[in-house]
């Protein structure tokens, strides 16, 4: 059983893999500096990983300096969680007071968004006196506009408008006036820097931030200083572990070492397998949730737009397109389903007596039941994948002695017919419990990922980015951030089980078979059947062995 999902950048495969991926890991302290601060936005993660580290002291220091800058929380308005943003129409009825079929550059029907120039839409994203955007337009506008300018292109128009309302209220007798917008400004960049925070490494960004702080803070207020320090302190921890994440990442894939290897160098490392490191498959999938939940923290909202960015045919900036195409995060959750996969096809694979091997699939397979019992979808989908693996499935001896009822079972939850219908409706049953939890278990929603972007692929490819009059189409963009949202809701929650440090260490970091060992320990515990799996096993034994 195969499925490919065709993405124009890299090509996902989610039954039959064949990418050795890179062996990630991931760090408590990384986890514990993303949410120590907790706000009423979300503190979300986002693409590109690079050169975080070499700024780190200039982001220090401009953290002190903004230390003696001002923002009072209490004026700030109030933002609803992302659960809250979208209704079942895909987004909020209730976000624009015009009546009018256009006003401003702006198309709205029966009191909706439909498009807009794109001048005008980031006029409706600053605030004035009278005016602050609601939470999902903010959203729905940041995530979609990287589809046409840089964050850094954007955040020099947003200052530069943010600078002229205040140029309008700088006289004595609008002072009022100048209390009133400077929070909302203050408050529009808090929304950004913790929704969008790696945005910021870019010190294009950084610097406007800075320039337009400053520009407020050199009035007579001084009443915010508090709000603005956390902000650059959330900010700058968001940085830093990013900088660190990428570290470890690139330390550990590093290090990755091909099973088969390991094997012919230490012949006794064959006795170790995931069972005697976990003999429960009730906690091994609750340290594979762990892992789940630690790597979608690093997910930004924006690589689901940057996977599918496209040349902007209005757009003359060649090198825009290229740029934006910063998805590092969101592949590296693809690489971890690959590794699980290989990771469960090589513990099955390995045993050399068929018993083992039997109760070694027996075993994944309650792990797998109680990954869909907790609605780990992503987990599941995984070992399903391993288990139907070429080298795994032609073991017929060995499932000969395998109970299957249960894993049929789940094969008929994740079957891809009917564009996967029984899976969706779990999803749906798990998404609703999630809503409507008693515990922080039955919080967990952790989706089938492969088909998430798949999803999102299709809605980008099926409507056009601009209408013809040239208009950004931005009904799309309401049904791509409600979409997002969603996933971003899921992602947040908190792991209610206990870290086991050797079962996260062992999924992490051993090292797994490559196809063609797989195969090869295949033939070996179950000879070929014809002549082409002959001469196949032939070929293996002497590249990888050295026998004829």
């Amino acid at each position: 059983m195969k499925l490919f999902f065709s993405i124009p950048f890299f090509l996902f495969e989610t039954w039959s893999l064949y990418i050795a991926p890179d062996v990630l890991e991931l760090t408590m302290y990384t986890r514990l500096a993303l949410n120590s601060q907790k706000s009423a936005c979300l503190c979300l993660q986002s693409a590109e990983i690079k050169g975080v580290r070499h700024h780190f002291p200039a982001l220090l220091c401009l953290y002190i300096f903004l230390d003696t800058f001002f923002l009072n929380a209490e004026s700030m308005p109030q933002t609803p969680p992302f659960s809250a943003m979208f209704d079942s129409s895909g987004y909020n009825r209730n976000l624009y007071q015009s009546s009018e079929d256009s006003c401003g550059g702006l198309c709205y029907h029966d009191n909706n968004l439909l498009s807009g120039s794109l001048e005008a839409l980031i006029q409706h994203l600053v605030p004035n006196v009278e005016y602050y955007p609601d939470r999902t337009y903010i959203f729905t506008f940041l995530l979609s506009s990287r589809l046409f300018m840089h964050p850094y292109e954007l955040m020099a128009k947003v200052c530069h408008l943010c600078v002229e309302h205040q140029r309008l209220s700088e006289g004595d007798s609008d002072k009022n006036q100048m209390r009133k917008i400077t929070p909302k400004i203050l408050q529009l960049l808090t929304e950004w820097t913790e929704t969008f925070p790696y945005d910021f490494r870019d010190e294009r960004m950084m610097r406007n931030l800075k320039d337009l702080a400053h520009r407020m803070a050199s009035g007579e207020e001084q009443t915010y200083r508090k709000n603005v320090q956390q902000m650059m302190q959330c900010l700058i921890r968001k940085l830093a572990a990013l900088s660190q994440y990428e570290e470890v990442l690139a330390k550990l894939s590093s290090t990755a070492t091909d099973r088969l290897t390991v094997l012919k160098t230490k012949p006794q490392s064959i006795q170790r397998d995931i069972m005697t490191v976990c003999s429960d498959p009730y906690t091994l999938a609750q340290q594979l949730t762990h892992i789940e939940l630690e790597r979608l923290n690093y997910i930004g909202p924006e690589e689901f737009v940057q996977a599918f960015v496209q040349k902007d045919p209005l757009d003359n900036d060649k090198t825009c397109y290229s740029e934006r195409k910063k998805t590092r995060n969101l592949e590296a959750y693809v690489e971890w389903f690959n590794r699980l996969s290989y990771l469960v096809a090589t513990e099955i694979c390995m045993p050399v007596k068929k018993k083992h091997r039997a109760r070694m699939i027996e075993y994944f397979i309650d792990v797998a039941r109680e990954c869909f019992n907790i609605g780990n979808f992503n987990s599941l989908m995984a070992i399903i994948s391993g288990m139907n693996m070429s080298p795994v499935s032609r073991l017929k001896k060995t499932w000969a002695k395998v109970k299957t009822a249960k894993f049929d079972i789940l094969e008929h939850q994740m079957d891809p017919s009917s564009n996967f219908y029984n899976y969706r409706t779990a999803l749906r049953g798990a998404a609703q419990r999630s809503l409507t939890a008693h515990s922080s278990r039955e919080k967990i929603v952790i989706p089938f990922f492969s088909l998430l972007i798949k999803d999102i692929y299709f809605l980008n490819e099926g409507c056009a980015n601009r209408l013809p009059n040239g208009h950004v189409n931005f009904e799309k963009f309401w049904e791509l951030a409600k979409q997002v949202s969603e996933f971003m809701t899921w992602k947040q929650v908190e792991c209610p089980f206990e870290r086991d440090r050797k079962v996260m260490q062992y999924l992490l970091s051993v090292p797994v078979f490559s196809e063609d060992a797989l195969y090869l320990a295949s033939y070996e515990s179950e000879g070929p059947e014809n002549n082409i799996e002959k001469d196949r096993w032939k070929s293996l034994r002497s590249s990888l062995l050295g026998r004829v």
